[in-house]
């Protein structure tokens, strides 16, 4: 079913909108969930709020992409489930390695963290867009959608060493771009 009458039947509140989301979209999103949060169980509630939230939003809103929408809201919501698991057990361990590789960009968060994040956020877009095609999108898989370094490899057909020097490279332009910005020091 095409995006606009799956958008369609959410504004005539018409349950079938997610019977559709869910064999359109449930296995991308149940993949961006997994891939954060690691657990079977969490993945799936996170899908399943995922619909919820989607429900409560349209109306009002009306996504332009709804594929990117549906994403979005899935990955904040893993992601914040990761975070609440990782603060009960005080640590979690060593915790999720994809977030890790960026921190050593993007440093510490300051007093106003909303703030920080919006303009981290803003400066990560406008440095994307300066990045080659095939950068951008190993970029992105990684640090977006939290696949494996060995997803990505077979998903383009490369080898894990040409995703990992390419991510590292990426970081490293990161770094010196947020820099040149004043945003990390």
């Amino acid at each position: 079913m095409e995006d606009e009458k799956i958008i369609r039947l959410f504004w005539e509140r018409d349950e079938e909108a997610l019977k559709q989301t869910n064999l359109k979209y449930g296995s991308f999103c149940y993949s961006i969930a997994q891939n954060i949060l690691k657990n079977e169980e969490d993945a799936k509630e996170c899908v399943n709020d995922t619909w919820f939230k989607v429900w409560m939003a349209i109306p009002p809103g009306r996504p332009q992409c709804l594929q990117a929408f549906l994403g979005k809201i899935t990955r904040n919501l893993s992601l914040d489930r990761y975070r609440k698991s990782r603060a009960r057990k005080r640590g979690g361990g060593s915790g999720n390695a994809v977030y890790e590789e960026l921190e050593e960009c993007i440093g510490g968060q300051g007093a106003d963290a909303q703030t920080d994040a919006m303009i981290i956020t803003d400066a990560v877009t406008c440095f994307l867009k300066g990045l080659p095609h095939d950068a951008r999108i190993i970029f992105v898989r990684r640090y977006w959608f939290a696949d494996s370094i060995a997803q990505i490899a077979a998903r383009y057909g490369m080898t894990e060493s040409k995703v990992k020097s390419a991510l590292m490279r990426s970081r490293n332009k990161l770094k010196v771009f947020l820099e040149k910005e004043g945003i990390v020091v």
